[in-house]
């Protein structure tokens, strides 16, 4: 068995023995409780779980040193066996008591599992861990013998290694020299070598030069000319939309103008038919008011003009005070 498969041993039986632990410390103290409810004074009831946390304490302390003097291979002596089966013995008592009183022979047996399981546990456990902790010192021991066997076998490797280094040393050295006087010669010859591609490389870097010198004179006319071209095509295509600009600026002017010139026809015209004996229908008279208010007459001369109340005209006053004088010419000329 490995070192690996010993500490995996020691790890289950750690984790198996402090599960146990546990599990019992909790059920007594959950057994224990009550019973010492029952024997305790009014008003100190609250102290009930003190005794089995006392007592489950020693186990804990019991099961711990156990272990790391087992695990060290030392020896506590006898107060560490009286006070393991001591605490054992107490706990088995405290367990156990409450069935005994009410002469309850399978109550007593029930909790008299896990005290007992408890005391064999650690027991157990301690003798477990002396077998390891013996185990692991022979593993040991035999593992130095290991070593010291193989750093005796190294040493006398390594000094077989060092006369046939020795040996190897002088052979290296007048194979060095030989290898010197012939590295000598290859260097003359690459250096000669190297010399001649250089002058060729030279004389090939100096012509892509000259030839990518050309291409990019080429490039910089070609575009140089295509600048010129695009700036030629960009003024033709400015001076064309400014004269269409212009056209339409022109156009624009006239029928503005002439948008003007019939509205005011059409204004003289209404106002010039004068007042009216009864009231024009409701678009004229939309117009006629409309014609009134451009030429500045009051409300009821444009009452008088289409027929209208001064109310309704009042209104359609204030309508086309709201909107643009464009808008009223629009109107007008519709």
């Amino acid at each position: 068995m490995n070192g690996v498969q010993i500490r995996s041993a020691e790890q289950a039986l750690n984790v198996g023995t402090w599960l146990i632990v546990c599990g019992a410390m909790l059920y007594s103290v959950l057994t224990v409780t009550p019973l010492m409810r029952a024997h305790t004074p009014a008003g100190w009831a609250w102290t009930a779980p003190i005794l089995p946390l006392v007592v489950d304490a020693a186990v804990v302390i019991v099961v711990r040193l156990d272990s790391v003097l087992a695990r060290l291979g030392g020896q506590g002596g006898r107060w560490p066996v009286v006070l393991r089966w001591m605490t054992g013995a107490m706990t088995l008592a405290l367990n156990t008591a409450d069935s005994a009183l009410k002469k309850d022979l399978v109550g007593a047996a029930v909790h008299a599992v896990a005290p007992l399981l408890l005391i064999v546990t650690a027991e157990t456990g301690l003798a477990y861990r002396r077998s390891i902790t013996a185990a692991v010192t022979a593993l040991e021991e035999r593992q130095k013998a290991d070593r010291r066997q193989r750093e005796q076998e190294a040493r006398e490797r390594a000094e077989e290694a060092e006369e046939a280094e020795r040996r190897r040393a002088d052979e290296e050295e007048r194979r060095e020299r030989e290898r010197r006087a012939f590295d000598a010669k290859l260097a003359r010859e690459q250096r000669e070598h190297e010399a001649a591609l250089a002058r060729e490389q030279a004389e090939r870097e100096e012509r892509r030069e000259r030839e990518a010198r050309e291409a990019r004179e080429r490039e910089m006319r070609e575009r140089e000319q295509q600048r010129l071209e695009r700036e030629r095509r960009e003024r033709e295509a400015a001076g064309k939309a400014e004269r269409e600009r212009r056209e339409a600026a022109e156009k624009a002017a006239r029928e503005r103008r002439e948008r003007e010139e019939r509205a005011e026809r059409e204004r003289a015209a209404l106002l010039a038919a004068g007042p009216v004996n009864g009231k024009q229908p409701e678009e004229q008279a939309r117009a006629t008011v409309a014609a009134a208010f451009a030429a500045g007459l009051s409300v009821r001369q444009g009452a008088e003009l289409c027929g209208w109340s001064t109310g309704w005209v009042t209104a359609r006053y204030q309508e086309l005070r709201d909107t643009r004088p464009a808008s009223v010419l629009e109107g007008v000329s519709a």
